[in-house]
């Protein structure tokens, strides 16, 4: 389906074919398109790596910054304007290697934006080696004798800091995926979307058919406000759950614990600057 995300001119994609990148595009605009979203009020933030690119394949506005430094600028940016929609964009490099220290805090702080974070267990960017995700054993290009750390488990840290909202997809399940990315838009706070999906030139292990054979999605009887049985959930290994793990209805978001906010909802760039008062706050410290 076509969508007001698409961009119009041709454009060079410099992903792989078949990398699952192409999936999580598709599952992005016509989700954006289906929750029938402005474009003009969409921003993206990403960091650096093949997901990292997403934005620039994509009808929005994007800031595209140092490695692993997505969620502090998308924090930002939706405090400067909460009426926004915005997003942190990368992989599971970029967000829980480089950016990992922002990744937990960032859960504390609970903004209102979305954490998308492209999952294939490799990094793909730098020519296949171990992730924070790679399982522990795994050769790679850069590992020949294995990999002999144990793997980050996202889902059950998000949880453990009792993260707002808190999902795992596989992209090649676009209909699910798409159910589960306008949930998490709808949310409000932070909300990790973690997903799965293959790097078919660097990671020869994860691959597409190994996605459909070691996952399940989590039925209905499954109570995501139950934190304990989230973190159960997101402790499971020998199969990874599939849908929303765990819910945390927070009262407040962060740009609502600010005093600015609590004095006036206008966003902070249409304010006026008050230079006397600027000046002298200055001059104070």
């Amino acid at each position: 389906m076509g969508t007001r995300f698409d961009m119009n001119e041709n454009i060079d994609i410099a992903w792989c074919s078949g990398c699952g990148n192409f999936a999580i595009h598709k599952i992005i605009k016509e989700s954006l398109e289906e929750l029938d979203t402005d474009p003009q009020q969409v921003v993206f933030s990403s960091g650096i790596g093949q997901a990292g690119k997403m934005p620039q394949y994509i009808n929005a506005h994007y800031f595209n910054g140092l490695h692993g430094r997505a969620l502090p600028v998308a924090t930002a940016i939706k405090t400067a304007n909460p009426y926004l929609t915005v997003f942190a964009e990368g992989g599971d490099g970029d967000s829980y290697g480089e950016g990992g220290n922002h990744f937990i805090h960032t859960i504390r702080r609970n903004p209102d934006i979305v954490h998308l974070v492209h999952n294939n267990m490799i990094y793909g960017l730098t020519k296949g080696q171990g992730s924070p995700t790679t399982v522990k054993g795994q050769k790679t290009t850069f590992q020949p004798d294995g990999v002999y750390l144990e793997p980050f488990n996202p889902l059950a840290v998000a949880i453990s800091l009792r993260a707002s909202f808190v999902a795992r997809v596989f992209s090649g399940d676009i209909d699910q995926a798409k159910e589960v990315f306008k949930r998490a838009v709808r949310h409000k706070g932070y909300a990790l979307i973690d997903i799965l999906h293959p790097c078919v030139s660097f990671n020869k292990v994860n691959t597409l058919k190994w996605f459909k054979e070691n996952t399940y999605y989590i039925d209905e009887k499954h109570n995501p406000e139950n934190a304990v049985e989230a973190f159960q959930k997101a402790m499971e290994t020998e199969k990874l759950p599939l849908g929303i793990v765990y819910i945390n209805n927070l009262e407040t978001v962060l740009h609502q614990e600010y005093n600015a906010y609590k004095r006036s909802n206008e966003p902070l760039f249409k304010r006026a600057v008050d230079g006397n008062k600027l000046k002298k706050l200055l001059e104070k410290h």
